[in-house]
């Protein structure tokens, strides 16, 4: 629900920009922004219904938000504000929408995504260490190549997440430009002046991100190139996963007549009629989010963390 977290944030800001602009009463911004902070820690998550998946521009969504806030407005501060003329003033979906975009994107990243990279990227650094002593068979093609140190490989593993990493954070600067002012193509009608650059200087001291409004509102609500541009980066750094957990996979294949490299840890049974036998369902579950993240669900490296920390090498 990072979606909707942000999505309050944003309408709290935007009440407190309408009021210092002088077409909201102070009165008015602040029941909405207390609303908004009841919506953001969650227990209203479930008045929101509307699937991600939607036509239009968001609409539905951003009338959802509109509605619940005024009728918590009115039943928390007796205040009948109407969800479009009050909650909805100076915005439209159009701007709301992409806005929210950046805005949970960046909070998923900074969060959740890029603290589970960087653990990940830990527990390779203290597995090379642990290994460093052992050699292996390199291989391309999957075929015996050269010997290599099981170091390296493990190495190799966290400087490919690492490299995902700084890509990621390429594009953090980009999702700190939020569309919010240009209402609903970017001319910024029906906004008063001003209220672009006010709203992210109200909206960086809520969430202490450097918040600006973009290079030409035009653009931002024309396309969403640092969505997509994102979305490639997810894709990228989910494939990069992927290709560990396959590594992983073929390092523990056996025990007897596979590679037999490396024991993963043994988290459940692999089969309901064949004793003993135990499946690598930890690179299994990487590589199901690999599949999600193509499909445009979030990605987590998390998984792969305790199977590269908790392997044991069976290499001689």
């Amino acid at each position: 629900m990072a979606f909707i977290a942000a999505l309050a944030q944003i309408k709290a800001a935007a009440a407190q920009t309408n009021a210092e602009l002088g077409v909201l009463s102070k009165e008015e911004a602040q029941a909405i922004i207390k609303a908004c902070e009841k919506v953001q820690k969650g227990p209203y998550h479930k008045h929101f219904p509307v699937d991600v998946f939607q036509t239009g521009s968001g609409t539905s969504t951003n009338m959802n938000m509109n509605e619940v806030l005024a009728s918590l407005v009115q039943q928390d501060a007796g205040l009948t504000l109407h969800p479009n003329d009050h909650i909805n003033l100076s915005q439209s979906s159009n701007d709301v929408i992409p806005t929210a975009i950046h805005l949970s994107a960046l909070m998923q990243l900074d969060q959740v995504l890029i603290p589970a990279m960087e653990h990940l990227r830990t527990r390779c650094s203290r597995k090379a260490v642990e290994v460093s002593e052992i050699i292996k068979t390199g291989r391309t093609h999957l075929m015996d190549a050269v010997p290599m140190r099981m170091e390296d490989e493990v190495r190799a593993w966290g400087s490919q997440i690492g490299q995902a990493e700084q890509r990621l954070g390429t594009l953090r600067a980009d999702l700190m430009k939020l569309p919010q002012g240009g209402t609903a193509i970017g001319s910024g009608l029906n906004a008063p002046r001003g209220f672009s650059r006010r709203f992210c200087t109200h909206l960086s001291n809520r969430t202490t991100y450097r918040l600006t409004p973009p290079d030409s509102h035009f653009a931002a609500q024309a396309c969403q190139d640092t969505a997509l541009a994102l979305s490639g980066q997810l894709k990228a750094a989910a494939t990069a996963l992927l290709k560990i957990a396959e590594d992983l996979r073929w390092m523990n294949s056996g025990p007897f007549s596979g590679l037999g490299e490396i024991a993963l840890p043994a988290l459940q049974p692999g089969s309901s009629i064949m004793p003993g036998k135990v499946n690598p369902v930890i690179p299994e579950a990487s590589s199901w989010q690999w599949h999600r993240s193509t499909a445009m669900m979030p990605v987590s490296p998390s998984v792969l963390s305790e199977a590269i920390s908790n392997s044991i090498p069976c290499c001689p």
